[in-house]
């Protein structure tokens, strides 16, 4: 599989001295889900920066579709049609004064005409489920609403790669479990998802391929089942075993499941393990 996205022996030191990424290396396979895990200050919001153009390597270099970045305005522009990023806190990312008005200033800055705005933001509106949001004030919107609107306001711009950085943040879980479910969906249309999270259990059983880092470098990666069964990676990166692991774990170790038994990715595929109790 191709990769979308590259970061090679990439460098960024912010002008305080904080050393983020030390020489980070890793591809984004396109049309897969990726999740990158880690700590605060481990790096994952500034590679994202570099991803989306916003920020630009001190060291190393950003590959787009195998084309390494420019940085001229137009290259820039041109960028951000392909590749958009969900910040964590959706108030750094809404000005407009309606929910229409924010989710059709992308659009209408690709030159697009009306007929073809207005398509996009229905459509946007539709796979976000706030189309009965269109003409609230931002501001009076939950924070959980808030979030639908910045995604919407990315998927309007029909880019093929969508970052998320923490998407789940400060959510309720019925509403996490609603994101990702349009995460999902999101992939499903051929995109590209790439997402920060803490939550080891969503990354494990979500993600098609995870990336692990600490202190500004990739000091793991691989499928999720690989990289949350390795004790060691875990305790170095400061991430704990996904819930469902260790009930897989335990019931092998009472004998309920074969030693051979497959890793499970989800809730559903573990009940399959277990045999059913014959009368």
């Amino acid at each position: 599989m191709a990769a979308i996205l590259e970061a090679k022996a990439v460098k960024f030191t912010y002008p305080d001295g904080t050393q983020a990424l030390k020489g980070v290396t890793l591809d984004i396979p396109e049309g897969k889900k990726i999740a990158v895990l880690g700590s605060n200050g481990a790096g994952k919001s500034t590679l994202f920066l570099h991803f989306n153009g916003i920020l630009r390597p001190q060291e190393g270099d950003i590959y787009f579709a195998g084309t390494k970045l420019s940085y001229n305005h137009n290259a820039l522009k041109k960028l951000r049609q392909h590749v958009g990023i969900v910040f964590q806190d959706p108030d750094s990312m809404l000005f407009s004064a309606s929910v229409l008005q924010e989710i059709s200033f992308g659009p209408l800055n690709l030159g697009l005409d009306r007929g073809q705005v207005l398509s996009r933001v229905q459509k946007a509106m539709e796979a976000t489920g706030i189309t009965n949001l269109k003409d609230k004030p931002t501001h009076f919107l939950s924070y959980g609403q808030k979030k639908r609107v910045a995604i919407a306001s990315v998927l309007a711009m029909e880019p093929e790669v969508i970052i998320f950085d923490e998407p789940t943040a400060y959510l309720d879980p019925k509403s996490i479990k609603e994101i990702i479910a349009l995460l999902e969906t999101i992939n499903q249309q051929d995109k590209t998802i790439v997402l920060s999270t803490h939550d080891v259990d969503i990354a494990y059983s979500w993600a098609d391929y995870t990336y692990v880092l600490a202190q500004g470098q990739v000091i793991g990666k691989g499928k999720p089942e690989e990289v949350f069964q390795n004790a060691s990676l875990l305790e170095t990166a400061d991430l704990t075993r996904p819930w469902i692991l260790d009930v897989y774990e335990g019931l092998k170790k009472k004998g309920w499941l074969p030693v051979t038994a497959p890793v499970p990715k989800n809730k559903a595929e573990l009940l399959e393990l277990i045999p059913c109790k014959s009368n």
